[in-house]
């Protein structure tokens, strides 16, 4: 995956939406609904990952 795609936690969310950790497991907490403007949560707890990839994308239209 492109580094371009992935935000590390305490980045600002680019883009409204539904992110992923991005260590592939599914685990609990994996998934993440972020508002563009705010700051990406930390992963799971038991994450082996290291940033947040975008999922569902919340407004598709407003590009």
């Amino acid at each position: 995956m492109n580094e371009t795609n992935r935000w590390r936690p305490g980045e600002i969310v680019p883009q409204s939406g539904i992110y992923a950790c991005d260590c592939g497991r599914e685990h609990l907490w994996s998934k993440s609904t972020d508002v563009r403007g705010h700051h990406f949560p930390p992963l799971p707890y038991d994450c082996s990952g290291k940033a947040w990839t975008l999922r569902t994308q919340a407004h598709p239209d407003d590009d």
